[in-house]
């Protein structure tokens, strides 16, 4: 089992990752606001070269399944070049969000908008990286808020290899139970490939994606230790930075 956290000094993501003991780090390769292209990043050797396990998480304004295409197009080519960034890195996936669409009338649409995503990459030689498809926690036209909608959106991309990465806040705060998480995903996925392990600021089935530490959220941090103990994949905090040491030692310490 490897854990780490969400590096937040981009000019030194190993050496965030020394400092914390991390064994494994996400990052950005962009300006998480921006449709910026990714460039070749100061320190890709020594990435590339460290024992420490790196994935990238893709700019958050990325909709694959809207149904504008000035939101769309420019999403899906972000996704690429995020995904051939991630690559120059030696990432081990680029976590996109599952995005939403306007309606309920849109809902089909921007599935099949994911599917042709993956089919039309496919025509290229598919992405550098694998893509992990992230839950997320609020939005009544989510593409991958609930589970019932996750399974529709695996039906159409899970022959194309997507990946599936868990977050636990989103979970909590989209109207999910935790007990039995895993499980349930595993049983829609087939897979999970990366837990983002974060407590919530907000009640169960808030719609609200704010993070919080461990000792200071809505979720029973035991709670939070068995979904990292049975997701059999790498774990990232994305919690507040002041206290995501004291999160690491938590896991560490009820882990053994």
């Amino acid at each position: 089992m490897r854990i780490g956290a969400h590096v937040r000094t981009e000019g030194d993501p190993i050496g965030f990752a020394e400092q914390l003991g991390a064994e494994v780090i996400q990052m950005f390769v962009v300006d998480p606001q921006s449709w910026d292209k990714p460039q070749p990043h100061p320190q890709a050797a020594e990435i590339l070269a460290s024992p420490i396990d790196v994935v990238v998480h893709s700019s958050y304004q990325i909709n694959v399944a809207s149904l504008n295409n000035r939101l769309r197009m420019p999403s899906r080519n972000a996704v690429a070049q995020q995904a051939k960034a991630a690559a120059d890195l030696g990432a081990f996936g680029l976590v996109v969000h599952g995005g939403h669409v306007r309606s309920d009338a849109e809902r089909d649409t921007g599935i099949d908008n994911w599917r042709k995503l993956f089919d039309r990459q496919q025509d290229k030689g598919g992405f550098a990286v694998p893509i992990l498809i992230e839950n997320t926690a609020g939005g009544n036209h989510a593409m991958a808020r609930h589970f019932d909608s996750i399974a529709r959106l695996w039906d159409a991309v899970g022959d194309y290899g997507a990946g599936f990465c868990l977050d636990t806040c989103h979970a909590w705060a989209g109207g999910e139970e935790l007990v039995g998480v895993v499980e349930r995903i595993k049983a829609i996925t087939g897979r999970i490939d990366l837990v983002h392990l974060n407590s919530s600021r907000d009640e169960f089935d808030s719609g609200a994606d704010r993070h919080a530490n461990f000792a200071d959220g809505t979720i029973d941090p035991q709670l939070l230790a068995e979904v990292c103990r049975t997701a059999g994949a790498p774990v990232i905090l994305e919690t507040p930075a002041d206290g995501v040491a004291d999160d690491l030692a938590y896991l560490r310490e009820t882990l053994g």
